[in-house]
């Protein structure tokens, strides 16, 4: 594992994550090396933004967990993001959908890993973020060029009739779940099937709903065959 030299400075870092065994394996990991420091942990979203308001001395580098027992860690970003705004904050979940990528990055985040990283990685990422880099989970990396790809087709669409643009309005997932509606999965089965939240496929729905301008399943159903969305 790549390590910097004793010259360079003591990276100092916090961490707002509930889960207790994470936690742990990130202090051991961090205690083994010579260059970084875990000086601050808070485990919930309430004692995040506490520790934003008395910490005196802001953190070079700030991991967050989205999934907080008592609201969401995107919070914790916004306000760190004003309050320190030289620090690096990164997102470090097992939320890997659209919805919380983009908002995370909208917040304030250069970095989003997925909890699939050993400590011993995560360490090397901190080290990556505070100078200057990005950190990624390549599967949030292929959802981000997605979605850049999706926006540029939109804008493109512009000009087109109505009905192209309401199909090319429809996110790669947006499409999916829609295929499943169409196949009478349930919104808990989608959720298991793409690996989200009930919650996030909820939101799906919404969009898919609002994009066709339709109320109901059926309605969105009968309008996605209509646009050629689906296959008959």
């Amino acid at each position: 594992m790549p390590r910097l030299s004793t010259g360079h400075p003591l990276i100092r870092v916090a961490l707002v994550e509930d889960d207790v065994s994470f936690q742990r394996a990130l202090t051991e990991a961090v205690a083994a090396t010579p260059d970084i420091t875990l000086f601050n942990v808070a485990g919930t979203c309430a004692l995040g933004l506490q520790m934003l308001e008395l910490m005196q001395v802001p953190a070079d580098v700030l991991l967050v967990d989205l999934g907080l027992p008592d609201g969401s860690g995107i919070d914790v970003i916004r306000a760190a993001h004003a309050k320190w705004p030289g620090c690096s904050i990164m997102v470090s979940t097992t939320f890997g959908d659209e919805l919380h990528v983009m908002q995370s990055l909208e917040a304030g985040a250069s970095g989003y890993l997925l909890k699939d990283s050993a400590p011993e990685r995560m360490v090397f990422e901190i080290r990556s973020l505070y100078a200057g880099g990005s950190p990624i989970s390549p599967l949030i990396a292929r959802q981000i060029l997605m979605r850049f790809r999706q926006d540029d087709k939109t804008a493109a669409a512009s000009t087109m009739p109505v009905s192209v643009k309401q199909h090319t309005a429809l996110s790669a997932r947006e499409k999916e779940v829609l295929e499943f509606i169409t196949k009478g999965f349930t919104s808990d089965e989608i959720a298991a099937l793409i690996n989200v939240s009930r919650h996030t496929v909820l939101t799906f729905i919404r969009r898919i709903y609002a994009k066709l301008e339709v109320n109901s399943k059926t309605e969105a159903i009968y309008e996605a065959r209509k646009l050629g969305l689906l296959d008959e």
